[in-house]
């Protein structure tokens, strides 16, 4: 390990790091972008994934950023190859979460970055590039959000008792592949009857903030990467949400996320519907 490197096992350090390093990514993000709608650079799973030259420029922006600081961590990205630290340390990083509202000019993208000590995520902040608002989590030391500009007010996040399940507005989002996504039309056209809504925003990583915070009441996903989960699903566990997987934790197969007081009846739901 390089003696400059700070050790692994301070979460509220690594916090500091990645706070500093996604204001700054998303200033990058907001001052690059041109009027209208951004050209699209490349896709990935299907023609409708997108990827705009900016994702990859502020993705190299995060890693130069964090490697100065800690050169020995490991880094897994969106956009580049993953590099193996030896730290102990890791960091997963979505540049841009939500490409397709960046392109497009709806505002509701975000910046993502969290650190994971041998492989457990212990610090995560999001920011939303349009509002300013950041979010923030450091494992067992709760989570808050800090209204824009940086420096703004801080207020911890406590996720608000929810209603009855059949009164929930539920967050979610669709695979980019065609055949992925009919059967996820198929599960949420029975899911749909039996809560009060849904809401697609784009952003896996605001949703799951914004479900931290009451802005929905439950939420669940197919596809996600861990770049998509990492520092927004800590974020919404201390803030008291509970994450599920289809038979265990969350992953790229389910991700599903309710309030403890309607978890079991909502997680029941969605196995049901057939996600």
């Amino acid at each position: 390990m390089s003696t400059n490197t700070p050790p692994a096992g301070r979460p509220e350090a690594l916090y500091r790091l990645a706070e500093r390093v996604a204001i700054e990514a998303a200033e990058f993000v907001r001052v690059s972008r041109p009027p209208g709608r951004v050209e699209v650079a490349a896709t990935k799973s299907s023609p409708t994934d997108a990827v705009t030259e900016i994702d990859r420029a502020t993705e190299d922006l995060i890693r130069a950023a964090i490697a100065a600081e800690r050169p020995d961590d490991g880094f897994v990205g969106e956009e580049g190859e993953d590099l193996i630290g030896t730290s102990g340390v890791d960091w997963v990083v979505d540049p841009i979460d939500g490409t397709v509202n960046f392109v497009y000019g709806i505002g509701a993208y975000g910046v993502s970055i969290a650190a994971r000590v041998d492989g457990a995520v212990v610090a995560g902040c999001v920011v939303n590039v349009a509002t300013g608002e950041t979010y923030g989590a450091v494992l067992g030391g709760g989570a808050w959000k800090t209204q824009a500009p940086a420096g703004g007010p801080t207020t911890p996040l406590t996720a608000p008792t929810p209603p009855s399940v059949a009164l929930a507005l539920v967050a979610t989002g669709f695979s980019y592949r065609p055949e992925i996504r009919a059967a996820q039309a198929a599960a949420m056209t029975q899911l749909l009857p039996q809560v009060r809504d849904i809401r697609r925003i784009g952003s896996a990583a605001l949703d799951l903030c914004g479900l931290a915070e009451g802005r929905c009441d439950a939420y669940v996903e197919q596809g996600l990467k861990p770049w998509d989960l990492a520092a927004g699903s800590l974020v919404a566990a201390e803030a008291g949400i509970v994450l599920e997987g289809l038979d265990g934790p969350p992953d790229e197969r389910l991700v599903m996320a309710a309030h403890p007081l309607i978890c079991r009846e909502y997680f029941a739901l969605v196995r049901a519907c057939g996600f």
